[in-house]
């Protein structure tokens, strides 16, 4: 009925396309392939364009882990268990899973806890304590911090 006329690329052109793609931003492998998706390339092409992206260091699973940690961390305030199940979300192998995990600082870690923690208590209204801290630890949970470093924390701030 409504037939969109899809534009046609060679393959030098999408590949230029796909570089530019990874140079905005680090990417992972997942990303790149669903972009060349929606180019609806041949198997071939696919392949050496990826080829050549990882020859030409556009596309580094190491480098995309990495910043995604840094990134994560000190943007959003993540804890290191959603970054690690967002990383193998996207499929990133467990060496550069652990890899990345190291660039987040453990004092930088334990004090963005406190941080958050402390700010949320002072926003909940809850007046009964018990209530409080299951809203701070539902809270934490879903930030991706530890648990055991959650009820340390969560008793701290809260007594």
């Amino acid at each position: 009925m409504f037939n969109k006329k899809r534009k046609v690329f060679s393959v030098a052109e999408i590949k230029r396309k796909i570089e530019q793609y990874c140079i905005y931003q680090d990417r992972c492998h997942k990303e790149v392939e669903q972009k060349m998706r929606d180019y609806n390339l041949i198997p071939e092409a696919k392949e050496m364009i990826l080829l050549d992206l990882l020859k030409d260091n556009f596309l580094n699973e190491e480098r995309f882990a990495k910043s995604f940690a840094r990134g994560k961390f000190r943007i959003k305030k993540w804890g290191k268990q959603r970054i690690v199940r967002e990383l193998k979300f996207k499929e990133i192998s467990a060496y550069n899973i652990k890899t990345a995990l190291k660039e987040i600082n453990e004092q930088e870690y334990i004090k963005t806890i406190y941080t958050i923690t402390e700010n949320r208590n002072a926003v909940i209204k809850e007046p009964n304590i018990y209530k409080r801290k299951r809203k701070l630890i539902d809270f934490l949970m879903r930030k991706g911090f530890e648990s055991e470093l959650i009820y340390k924390v969560v008793e701290e701030v809260t007594s």
